[in-house]
Parts: structure tokens; sequence; C-alpha cells
């Protein structure tokens, strides 16, 4: 079949990589890809937003099977476009993506479902939010309700930082049209964990647990970030707290959607906190996180092409997925002074390094060709993955695949995975 991937970053180069391992692709396509992609596929300079010259380019290639990655097109209803025009296409209608394009509907959901999250109060006005502020217990986490690159949520330690955070968001625009509406929410403690789960409408199958580090700084300190590593899978996802998900939230939540008229085909992610009271949603999104799609990718026994086309085509019943028993580590090597300013247009030496392994992978987040040389073009430019047969084992071999990749103003973090270390103290 023919596949074409939209989106150019590390998670779409993860997913092309797993298509081309499918014995069932014969030609990959990606818009706009990047020069880590363009090894795998062809690919075309086109926006993701660009719904019309997509769909074109679709018509043109005679493309069977298309996969929405990021998460503004999807809210734009990318996937809108190819499902209308006949195409089977993987990734939620925009009336579904709505439940991360929108966190105040994500937490009205919730709340009328009974699926368990902190509690919250939205706000549309700046000055009835910062009153609400002066008797709410702190910390307090605000939250822009749309879109913000992964950006948009302030946690506040004081009410000074609080009426601060508002004015950042709603009266400064820091996150732009995302603060229109504020979402303030309870401040909530213990272990974060990521899980992404497939789902074709009515069955959703959750896939190996990760964990996330969003700070920019080691030690959790600076900036949030679109994610400087990530590991897989979470020493704190344990069985019990699975069974739990997905009786209380993994079920609940696309039964939920199904019946508001929402059906959710694609990924949903499941941002979770494992609080003293049990695991309670953080944020859902509407499609592989990145970097998380950086480990649970290649730990992933399946053929992606049939879970994906068993979402679409409602059938994900009859799919047994299963995750290698091994461990990832993913590594972010970013531009210095990401997620601020940063220069761009470096070149890189040592991807060679990568090729035809299958223990260590580098997945290209921010880059792109200068001739004949691959040169950094964003803030977040690789994510550097290692495979190992214990989480320890898997992060030593990411920091030692590290080594092997240089370009002017590399930075990274150097304590991926510190929770591993946690885990068994």
């Amino acid at each position: 079949m023919k596949v074409m991937i939209v989106g150019g970053g590390g998670r779409e180069h993860a997913i092309a990589w797993a298509c081309k391992k499918s014995g069932r692709v014969d030609a990959l396509y990606a818009c706009p890809g990047n020069a880590g992609i363009a090894k795998l596929a062809e690919c075309k300079d086109i926006s993701v937003m660009d719904k019309e010259a997509l769909l074109a380019f679709a018509k043109e290639k005679e493309i069977d099977f298309v996969i929405v990655g990021p998460d503004d097109p999807l809210a734009a209803g990318v996937a809108d476009v190819f499902l209308d025009a006949g195409i089977k296409t993987f990734g939620p209608r925009a009336n579904a993506a709505i439940i991360e394009a929108s966190k105040a509907f994500s937490k009205e959901l919730m709340k009328k479902y009974n699926i368990p999250t902190a509690a919250y109060e939205t706000f549309t006005d700046v000055d009835s939010a910062k009153e609400y502020l002066k008797s709410a217990k702190l910390p307090i986490v605000l939250k822009a309700d749309g879109l913000a690159l992964g950006k948009g949520v302030l946690i506040c330690n004081t009410l000074d930082e609080a009426l601060a955070g508002v004015d950042e968001i709603m009266v400064d625009r820091k996150f732009g049209d995302a603060g229109n509406k504020l979402v303030v929410e309870e401040f909530m403690t213990g272990r974060e964990v990521s899980v992404l789960c497939y789902s074709d409408g009515t069955t959703i199958l959750p896939m190996t647990s990760a964990q996330d580090h969003k700070r920019a700084g080691d030690g959790d300190t600076g900036l949030n970030t679109g994610g400087m590593g990530t590991f897989s899978p979470s020493p704190f996802y344990t069985e019990e707290v699975d069974r739990f998900c997905k009786e209380k939230i993994y079920g609940p939540t696309i039964a939920a959607m199904k019946a508001e008229g929402r059906e959710f085909k694609g990924v949903l992610f499941c941002g979770l906190m494992l609080t003293p009271d049990g695991p309670k949603v953080l944020e859902f999104n509407a499609r592989f996180g990145d970097p998380e799609a950086q480990v649970v990718i290649p730990r992933m026994k399946n053929d992606i092409i049939d879970v994906m086309e068993a979402c679409a085509d409602g059938t994900l019943d009859r799919i047994d997925l299963e995750f290698e028993d091994n461990a990832a580590v993913c590594v972010m090597l970013a531009s210095d002074g990401y997620p601020l300013s940063y220069k761009k247009g470096f070149k890189i030496s040592g991807l060679e390094s990568f090729e035809g392994r299958d223990d260590y992978f580098v997945f290209h987040s921010g880059t792109k060709f200068d001739g004949d040389d691959v040169v950094t073009n964003g803030g977040r430019v690789l994510g550097v993955t290692a495979l190992g047969s214990s989480l320890k084992e898997a992060r030593a071999n990411a920091y030692k695949a590290t080594e092997l990749i240089s370009f002017e103003n590399k930075y990274m973090r150097h304590d991926i995975g510190k929770a591993i270390d946690e885990a068994e103290a």
C-alpha cells in the first residue's frame, strides 16, 4: 500500500521507521518530513496545516492510507479532509481531537463521566480568575485552554505568581489564542506516567508505559519544553495501576467520547498522576506524544500498519498488541538556548554511526538538508534512543549513543531516567 505521513518531527520519524519495517508498505511519503525521514520516504514540503495541498498530493500519489501525526492539524480537521475524500486515515476527526485542543472540554468530560482528575474551575474573565485565586489553595496550576506546544501550563507556588500567571496567559497572550480561556486546577502530587492507547472508537488498547522529562535543565529545572527525553516502561506503572486505569480511565473515556457523538479513532495519550488517592488524569492528547513515541514504537512487536488500519476500520478487537520485554531510553539533543532563543544551521556529524543498527536509533526532530549536509533546524534537534534488557542498561546505552553525534551548540539533559534509580531506592 501507499502510505503518507503528515508531520515532520521525531514522532513522525519514529512512525516512518516503523512503517518502513512493515511488509505492507510499498511506497512511503511524508509532508513535510525532515532530513531523517527523507532517508525512508519521499518528502514534499507542504505545511501540515495546508489541507488543500495535502489532499491534492495524496490524490496525485494515489495514497491508500494517511497517518496524521501532530496536534495542530488534527485539531484543525486535517484528518476530516482525507476521510471526507474517502481516503483511509489514522487520526481522530476534529470533533474528537478537541479532547486535546480544549483543556476545558476534557475537564468537563471527565467531570460528567466520573473519570478521576484534579478539581478545577474555568474562566474567560481576568478579574474573575484573579478573585478566585485569592481564596484558592496553593500551589495551584494554571493552564491555557488551547494548544500551546506542551508549554501552556504554569505551576504557581504563591498568590503573586498565580496573579502574574493569569496576566501572562490571558492579558500578555504568551500562548496566543490558547489563552482565551483559562483552566485553574488543583495541584496534584505523585509520579507522572504517560500511557498511549490505540482506539478504534469502541475498543481501546493501552501501549507500554513511558515517562517524559519536560523541564529544560537537569534536576527538572528551567522552562517547560516539548520534552527533553523519555524512558519506557515506567517502574511505577504496576499491574494494579494498569487494572485501575483500564477500568476507570481508558475505557470510560472512549465510551464517553462515543456517547458525546465524538467517536475517537487514533491514539489517545493519557498523562497520569499517580496520587496518594490513586491514578488521576493530568491531560489527554489526541496523538502520539513526542518524544514518548520514540521509546514506545521501537518496543512494539506488531506491524504498525496492521494496528493503525484496525483503528481506522473499527476492528481493533482483533489485534493482540504486544511489546518486547525490554526497555528504551531517549535523550533529546537540543540547540543550546531552547526553548527560548537559539541558533540553527549547524552541520551535524556522526549520523552514519546509527545506520543498520537495531539497538541504537536517532530520530530527527529539527533538521534539514543544506546541500549534502544535515544541519540543525529547530530547538529539539535529534532524539537518540537506545534499547537494553533493563532500564539502567538502556539509559547507559542511550548516553553512549549521544557521544556519537556532534554539532555546534549541542545541549542535553544528563539525568534522563533519574526515576529509574529512585524506583529501586
